[in-house]
């Protein structure tokens, strides 16, 4: 698994699906060319000072690492908009929150448009 880091691969994910969550909003983008899971993680400015939003960002960052990696479409791009809620939510709940998510991108990007 891969990380995004170019604005533009986060902007085309912007584009794609979209779940939303108490503690966070999850996008998910299928992709043309083959290659890796490729994961990227965002919060605004909006959510708190930096140390609040670096904390939001070192715990969506471990979500990803403990989720199942099963859950996630091959050759897909995937941002993790982190909340306000993402601070002082349950690890485990948040945890649960993001399999769910998963799972429901991948349900909704087997449906056709």
């Amino acid at each position: 698994m891969d990380r995004l880091r170019q604005r533009a691969d986060f902007l085309a994910v912007a584009n794609g699906r979209r779940i939303s969550g108490p503690a966070f909003v999850l996008q998910g983008r299928r992709r043309d060319d083959p290659g890796p899971v490729r994961v990227g993680f965002t919060v605004t400015k909006k959510i708190g000072t930096a140390t609040e939003r670096n904390r939001i960002r070192r715990r969506l960052r471990e979500l990803v690492k403990r989720a199942d990696r099963g859950l996630m479409l091959p050759n897909s791009d995937y941002v993790l908009v982190g909340r306000r809620a993402a601070l002082s939510r349950d690890f485990a709940v948040m945890l649960g929150d993001l399999r769910s998510a998963l799972d429901r991108i991948a349900r909704r990007s087997s449906k056709p448009d």
